[in-house]
């Protein structure tokens, strides 16, 4: 392959790729990390961890752990699932405040109900507030931040 052929073959990749970006203005959200947070609750405090979350049809999805201090017995892993539709998330890329919702299902198949909030700082990066409903009575408030990843 001369050279000229390989520089007009990088330079129809580069063109491709410009062009798939342009045509997903979205794509920049496809990842999202969240930090360990800790909340305090009577007698104790729980850690929630967060995998870092994949968008696919509208929703983020990751794994959840969390870890109940002094109450080790009472921990849990499990599954959850953000609503991020596509208008969703033009408003937070405008810098707008935007109030989501979601859900959760540990491994023993109890469901949670997820809403929140997410204040972008930056184009990438913001603050999150993240209600999860135990039961109907119990209610753990989480405040962390977002960080969006290119993969």
């Amino acid at each position: 392959m001369t050279f000229f052929r390989l520089l007009a073959s990088v330079g129809a990749f580069g063109l491709a790729t410009a062009t798939l970006a342009a045509a997903d203005p979205l794509a920049r959200f496809d990842h999202v990390s969240i930090p360990p947070v800790k909340t305090s609750i009577y007698v104790g405090s729980v850690t929630l961890t967060i995998t870092p979350a994949t968008r696919k049809s509208g929703a983020y999805e990751a794994d959840y752990a969390a870890k109940v201090f002094p109450y080790f017995f009472m921990g849990e892993k499990g599954k959850l699932t953000l609503d991020a539709p596509d208008e969703l998330l033009r408003r937070l890329a405008r810098g707008e405040t935007v109030d989501f919702t979601g859900r959760a299902t540990n491994t023993d198949g109890d469901p949670r109900r997820i809403e929140g909030t997410a204040i972008p700082a930056d184009a990438t990066s913001g603050k999150l507030k993240v209600r999860i409903f135990v039961s109907k009575r119990i209610e753990l408030i989480f405040n962390t931040t977002y960080r969006f990843e290119s993969k």
